[in-house]
């Protein structure tokens, strides 16, 4: 809890308990939804609401301590910021996870073709996960 409450105060942030417990389940469940967040919150802050944790969110995400991962066809979760890499997303389980993959050769190639200066981008790849296989 020590840790979480440093690494809220290096980004700035009040380490609140309803912010110290969002931290906690971030890095737990690795990517959670604003729903499954607020169901597991409520277990402890009965009388926390949904607008509250949108707020704690977006505060965290403009600090740069989390960022939203979109899904397509589902709805986004969110991480703890960490080491750039892709999602690999289960088709049919919906497990989401992260796979570190040098994507710089990429990036610069869409540079070199678009003339846009890229500066970050999200790969989501879709499949079936080994355990769904």
């Amino acid at each position: 809890m020590q840790e979480t409450a440093e690494l809220l105060k290096e980004h700035r942030l009040k380490a609140t308990p309803q912010r110290i417990k969002i931290v906690s389940m971030l890095a737990e469940h690795g990517h959670i939804s604003i729903e499954d967040l607020y169901n597991e919150m409520l277990k402890q802050f009965p009388s926390v609401s949904l607008a509250t944790i949108y707020k704690n969110i977006n505060q965290m995400i403009e600090s740069g301590l989390i960022q939203e991962v979109k899904i397509p066809k589902t709805k986004s979760v969110f991480e703890l910021i960490k080491e750039p890499h892709l999602h690999m997303v289960c088709d049919v389980c919906g497990k989401i996870e992260d796979i570190c993959v040098g994507t710089d050769k990429i990036i610069e190639e869409a540079e070199k073709i678009s003339g846009y200066r890229i500066k970050e981008s999200f790969i989501t790849l879709r499949g079936t996960c080994p355990d769904c296989q």
